[in-house]
């Protein structure tokens, strides 16, 4: 008998029993074999392929882990190793880190869209002998990078899809490989509780890399203490059961994935689902519809981008129902959420827009049954965030970072600002500089930069303060308002606070307009550079009868131009509204040529602008925005998604924006 078949075994009267199981609940191995004791038929995991739901309840989990486990132990993995995790959000993947705990290994989950080189770094520095991958393209990477990572000994495939004439003897199938760890199961079925036994609560849980927005990826090491106690913490804030129904969506190398998907799902007992593939995501999340959802602002900007789109090519009719009640919403929507008091008239009209409009919009967005959704990795705009809170739905900002084992602040309910992320949650000191820079002490604060000492000296104290790197500030209620990356707050040549961040959010919130970088510290005034959406822009176009074969054809259109400059200056005047934001007005910007890519190094894995790489890549441009002149020449280097690298050459119009009249405190009023 396995030890996954023995801890869910059944004593005369039914109740379940742990047979030589591990003692305390300090890891995740541990917590998966307490799961299957207590609640071995809830499901824990579910994938859909082919369209349909397949399920696996907790004791089923337990098993494959330990069968992948087995032969994982087969295959050399020992004590201290680690295991390279890459692809999409897969159950099996999912699998191989608690099992790679289990045996005392370190996962170290990479980022799927990763170029071959970026991978070689990760693999050399985290000296990593094996890993697990989901198909065809994971492998051909590390094929690629094989002989640059002489380290790297063994390569697990998921999906044999391509790879059948492979004959690297290094490569193994997962399926296969399981097959053999059953087989150790049977012959030693006291193996691997005794390994789980092994692991303590200070061990090393994982190491996750940074997302490098200034150099090159750390990685932060943290223990299974510091992912436990903060993910409890949170779970007791929000009041989370083994009933949530979570969607795992975002990438397995980013913290918050980690954290919602696989940490909390094992602290509470909740279900995990994975999605078809990431092009079904939206799709399968609507027909999921779960309880708890995380998402990054960029995910509710898309989202919110295709409503407007829908909502565009929608019947006059049906426009006006939507853009009626949508201002109903606005104005009493956050309240009613909150359950502050309203008039009865607005209470009548908002449950009539929730008849009409809200509820079914919500449930063609998989939301009706959201209880709790956060949003966090980077500010969200306030007129974003407030679109779903109008609608009734229950998102909040949270903030943390890979070093604090995300959670440091949540927005508590009946209490959410859109300008702040909330209080500390429980454990939790957060202390704000003269400089206005945060630093942070917390049971999460990671244990190290992996390899890297001086950097972790430079991020920690000895008495355990982790520096952010954030600017911000606590107001009236307690509550924490993060103004932007310290490094990047500046101030504009007539001395008022420049915060780009801030202003491309208000930019972002257009669905016309995907990504924006603003520049101005130490300058005059402020300029930005736009990206536009193509799927919006494009829809947009089309609807006018505007021809265009690229995006780059589409963004230099005059008419693009036009649509642009409205937003902008509609932008000037919510600035101009603000005495404190008036200076921060857009005077002039540009439409880039392409759009800003990670493999081209202007964005992380997680999609943030690299914003010094960005300001030098494209000197030439910030130097034409400030120089008066009406056209900026450029000549970039891309990379094909193949690796292949091209130069692409334009001339970008320069269009000069009107500014609004400041407008005094008692005119707003």
């Amino acid at each position: 008998m396995t030890l996954a078949e023995a801890v869910v075994a059944t004593d005369p009267s039914g109740a379940a029993t742990a047979a030589s199981g591990p003692d305390a609940a300090d890891t995740f191995p541990k917590m998966l074999f307490e799961h299957a004791r207590i609640r071995p038929e809830r499901p824990a995991m579910r994938e859909k392929g082919y369209g349909i739901w397949q399920s696996w309840n907790w004791a089923q989990v337990a098993g494959e882990i330990e069968a992948l486990a087995g032969g994982l132990k087969t295959l050399g993995f020992a004590r201290g190793d680690k295991l390279a995790i890459i692809g999409d959000n897969r159950p099996l993947l999912y699998w191989a880190i608690a099992a790679a705990q289990a045996l005392g290994g370190v996962p170290v989950p990479m980022y799927q869209d990763s170029i071959a080189d970026e991978m070689a770094y990760v693999l050399d520095h985290a000296e990593i002998r094996f890993a697990i991958v989901e198909d065809q393209e994971q492998v051909d990477k590390l094929v690629l990078v094989k002989e640059r990572c002489p380290l790297l000994e063994t390569v697990i495939f998921c999906d044999s899809r391509g790879l059948r004439h492979y004959a690297q003897p290094y490569l193994h199938a997962c399926d296969a490989l399981r097959e053999t760890g059953r087989v150790f199961a049977r012959a030693q079925p006291g193996f691997f509780g005794d390994e789980i036994a092994r692991g303590h609560g200070a061990d090393t849980a994982i190491i996750l890399y940074t997302s490098g927005t200034t150099g090159r990826p750390k990685g932060v090491v943290l223990s299974f203490d510091n992912l436990i106690a903060t993910a409890r913490a949170a779970i007791d804030f929000e009041g989370l059961s083994d009933r949530e129904e979570v969607l795992a969506y975002l990438p397995m190398a980013w913290i918050g994935e980690h954290v919602f998907s696989y940490v909390q799902a094992y602290c509470a007992g909740f279900c995990v689902s994975c999605p078809e593939s990431p092009a079904t995501a939206l799709a399968d999340l609507r027909e999921l519809g779960p309880s708890y959802l995380f998402a990054p602002p960029r995910i509710f900007e898309n989202i919110l981008t295709q409503v407007m789109i829908r909502m565009e090519d929608a019947a006059w009719v049906k426009r006006r129902l939507f853009q009626y009640f949508l201002g109903v919403a606005k104005r009493i929507g956050p309240a009613l959420l909150d359950r502050r008091p309203a008039g009865w008239r607005d209470r009548a009209l908002y449950w009539l827009g929730n008849l009409l409009v809200y509820g079914p919009l919500k449930n063609a967005l998989g939301m009706t049954r959201v209880r709790v959704a956060y949003t966090a990795g980077e500010a969200i705009g306030p007129d974003l965030f407030l679109f779903y809170r109008s609608l009734g739905i229950n998102l909040k900002q949270l903030y943390g970072m890979t070093e604090s084992s995300v959670f440091l602040c949540i927005q508590k309910d009946g209490q959410v600002k859109p300008d702040t992320v909330g209080v500390p949650i429980p454990g939790v000191e957060i202390r704000v500089a003269d400089n206005g820079e945060l630093s942070f002490r917390s049971p999460g604060a990671f244990q190290s930069y992996y390899k890297n000492k001086e950097a972790t000296e430079d991020a920690k104290t000895p008495d355990g303060w982790v520096y952010t790197g954030d600017a911000g500030f606590f107001d009236a209620d307690g509550q924490l308002t993060i103004v932007d990356r310290a490094r990047d707050v500046g101030r504009l040549s007539g001395g008022a606070l420049f915060a780009p961040k801030f202003i491309e959010n208000k930019l972002k919130f257009f669905p016309y307009i995907k990504e924006a970088v603003a520049f101005g510290d130490s300058r005059d005034f402020v300029t930005a550079f736009i990206n536009i959406d193509l799927d919006a822009a494009a829809n947009w176009a089309e609807r006018r009868g505007l021809a265009y074969a690229s995006y780059q054809e589409l963004a230099a259109n005059e008419s693009v131009y036009d649509l642009v400059e409205g937003c902008i200056a509609q932008v000037n005047r919510d600035f101009a509204a603000e005495p404190s934001l008036a200076a921060s007005q857009i005077h002039r910007f540009l439409i880039l040529h392409k759009e800003l890519d990670a493999d081209d190094g202007e964005l992380t894995r997680t999609r943030k602008v690299r914003r010094g790489t960005v300001a030098e890549r494209y000197a030439a441009l910030v130097g034409a925005l400030y120089s008066g002149a009406h056209f900026g020449h450029i000549e970039t280097e891309v990379t094909f998604e193949d690796g292949r690298t091209g130069i692409m050459r334009a001339d970008l119009a320069i269009r000069d924006v009107g500014t609004a009249p400041v407008r005094h405190a008692e005119e707003v009023a």
